[in-house]
């Protein structure tokens, strides 16, 4: 009985670690990422300044800094602090032409799935969403800093500039792994 548990235990790891630990279409789960975190762009709510003056100095003035919102830390950790929990919302699914996409889910129950391998599917992008940022984390927070990661600029700046999963579609990048093969 125990030997028949721990084959079928086996079984059952060898099925589900490959959705967990290998994203097929690195590109397609970055834009999922992308467009989240573009969505966090579009829905965050207007901020005043940080007021750091805290202390008063021998005159009785308040001492410290004025900070701008839009290019603090504390925005940035706002937009990504939770993106990859997020991520969990969202699993592989078949489209019409029979090709797959990252799609949001918003009712897991009304999933028409297989929702083991659905649920299999958002951790796999949830994990996968925790490497891209852990790899792209610096770069990307001084962009948001910046000013430069903005509605519909995160998909190329996320997934071509800084993790080179996606390649833009210019000539000029078609040239360059042509040379690189």
């Amino acid at each position: 009985m125990a030997k028949a548990s721990l084959i079928s235990l086996a079984i059952l790891l060898v099925s589900v670690v490959p959705f967990v630990y290998s994203i097929q279409d690195k590109c397609g789960a970055c834009t999922a990422v992308a467009e989240e975190l573009e969505h966090g762009l579009m829905t965050e709510k207007p901020r005043n300044h940080l007021d750091m003056r805290h202390r008063l100095d021998s005159k009785g003035q308040r001492e410290g800094k004025l900070i701008d919102y839009r290019v603090s830390d504390l925005r940035v950790v706002e937009l990504l602090d939770e993106l990859c929990e997020k991520m969990q919302d969202y699993t592989l699914e078949k489209v019409d032409s029979g090709t797959k996409v990252w799609t949001k889910v918003n009712d897991w129950d009304k999933l028409k799935t297989n929702k083991q391998e659905a649920r299999a599917h958002s951790k796999a992008i949830s994990s996968f969403c925790g490497r891209l940022l852990e790899d792209t984390e610096d770069e990307l927070s001084e962009l948001i800093k910046k000013g430069s990661v903005k509605v519909g600029g995160v998909s190329k700046i996320l997934c071509e500039d800084l993790s080179k999963v996606c390649h833009g579609k210019s000539k000029e990048d078609e040239d360059d792994r042509d040379g690189e093969l």
